[in-house]
Formats: C-alpha cells, sequence, structure tokens
C-alpha cells in the first residue's frame, strides 16, 4: 500500500508542473520569434516572409534592438509582441542570421506579398509621419456656417500620442463671414484601435477669430441701408473627435470666452 504522503507529494508535483506549463504557454503566447527573409524595410515597418512562407509585419518602437541596416534578402529572427494593430506585432529584438546574397537564387519564386499586409504597412508609414496636411469642411451653429478649412499635423512632441495641429477655417453664411487661425493640440488616446481602425482623440488651443456681419435693407424708396459690424476676439478651442488610420477623421468643436464666434463646429476631415 502506498503511504498517503507519496500520493500527496505527487498529487503536488503534478500541479506544480501544470501551472509552469501553462505559464509557459501564456508567456509565448505574448512573445514569439519568427526567423525568415526580409522582404520590405522602412524606418518603422518590417515585412519578413517565414521559412513555411507566411508573411509577417511588424512595427518598431523606442525600444526596438535592431542593426543599423535591414538589407532585402537578409535572413533575420524577430522576437515580437503583440500590437495594437490587427496583423502587425511590435518588435522588441532583431538579429541579423545571414547577409543577404550578392546575386539572386535562381530558379526562386515567391508569391506576392498579400495586399492586406502592405495596406496596413503603407497605413502605419502614414500615421507615423513626423508633418501631414489635410482639408476640412463641416458646419458651424449660432451663428449657422459653412466652413472650409486647411490644417497641418506635426509631431510627435514629449509624447508618441501628442501633436501639434495649427488650422485656417474660413466660413460663410447669409450675413456672417469669418475667418480663424487656430494652434491647437491633440492627444490620441491610448486605447486598442483593433475595432474599426478609429482612434479617439481630444484637443485644446488658442484661436484668433475675425468675424464681419454685414446686412442690407432696401427702403421703400429704393434706397439701401447697410448694417455692417466687424469683430476679432481670442478664446480657447476645445474639441474631440474620432480619427481613421487611413487619414479620416470627424470632429466637435466648441468655443470658451469667444463671443460672437461660433459655439459648435461639425467638421470631418482627411490627412494626405
Amino acid at each position: 500500500m502506498v503511504p498517503l504522503y507519496v500520493v500527496l507529494a505527487g498529487l503536488l508535483f503534478a500541479n506544480s508542473a501544470q501551472s509552469q506549463d501553462s505559464t509557459a504557454a501564456s508567456s509565448q503566447g505574448e512573445e514569439s520569434a519568427l526567423t525568415g527573409t526580409v522582404v520590405s524595410s522602412t524606418r518603422n515597418t518590417l515585412v519578413v516572409r517565414g521559412e513555411e512562407g507566411q508573411y509577417r509585419l511588424f512595427v518598431f518602437d523606442r525600444d526596438t534592438v535592431k542593426p543599423a541596416t535591414l538589407a532585402v534578402g537578409s535572413t533575420v529572427r524577430v522576437v515580437s509582441t503583440p500590437g495594437e494593430e490587427a496583423g502587425a506585432r511590435v518588435a522588441s529584438e532583431i538579429t541579423t542570421v545571414a547577409a543577404a546574397p550578392m546575386t539572386p537564387r535562381v530558379g526562386t519564386q515567391t508569391q506576392p506579398v498579400p495586399q492586406e499586409i502592405r495596406r496596413l504597412e503603407r497605413d502605419i508609414k502614414r500615421q507615423v509621419r513626423r508633418f501631414q496636411a489635410g482639408v476640412r469642411a463641416g458646419m458651424a451653429l449660432d451663428p449657422e456656417l459653412v466652413l472650409l478649412g486647411v490644417h497641418a499635423e506635426v509631431g510627435p512632441f514629449f509624447n508618441p500620442h501628442i501633436h501639434l495641429r495649427p488650422n485656417v477655417e474660413f466660413a460663410f453664411g447669409e450675413v456672417t463671414s469669418l475667418f480663424a487661425l487656430n494652434l491647437e493640440g491633440i492627444y490620441t488616446l491610448p486605447v486598442s484601435s483593433r475595432v474599426g481602425r478609429w482612434s479617439p482623440y481630444v484637443g485644446v488651443g488658442p484661436g484668433f477669430t475675425f468675424l464681419h456681419q454685414n446686412f442690407e435693407q432696401t427702403t421703400g424708396e429704393g434706397r439701401k441701408i447697410d448694417f455692417g459690424d466687424f469683430n476679432s476676439n481670442v478664446g480657447l478651442k476645445i474639441l474631440g473627435g474620432l480619427r481613421y488610420r487611413r487619414g479620416t477623421f470627424m470632429e466637435l468643436k466648441t468655443s470658451v470666452y469667444s463671443r460672437p464666434a461660433p459655439t459648435l463646429r461639425f467638421i470631418v476631415g482627411y490627412n494626405f
């Protein structure tokens, strides 16, 4: 008969081994390594064709350890972790296993890179540009105006999610014409963008508004009476919106301490 303490010791050992196996599997699920051939490389992305023919897209961050150059055709080993973008992983360490051959191998054929990989690579490259320009249009309320404008986006500054976005807006209504110069900063909220590829953001900044209101009335004798008024002010703009990784964004903006500027603006724009 087996002593009771031997049975208990065996159960404890089995539970410990199972716990270690599950912990190791969880760790492997978070971090993985891939060895393959470099298909393309940019300042922020890397596309690798694995040994089984699968293509993987990796992105770099400030902690990525990698060689100074990643030549197309060279063999590399990439250690990576899951990223915010579905279909892309964050490379933590890249090691060159073999240099690119001097001449291409004869008779070798590789299937083209899937379009979804190329599309995601272009989208990520667009997002990490230091400078972008764009256009915007929308509606303003109180007074009611049609709005057109242009803007630039520069950054990031101090934090990967903080950008400066100065913009110029022109608005026209039945009585009112407006010209606004806004110096706004936006902060993209660090939440996962896997669902729908939309990212929320908030912003704030000063705005300089020049507003002209003009109303003409014709008297019974055929004479025109012109009522005109010109105002300029400095106010605070507060905004929030959603941006799509391919450049489109939607935004709501309000003005504080800037009467008679519009109190609410709905804007749709695009970053090139």
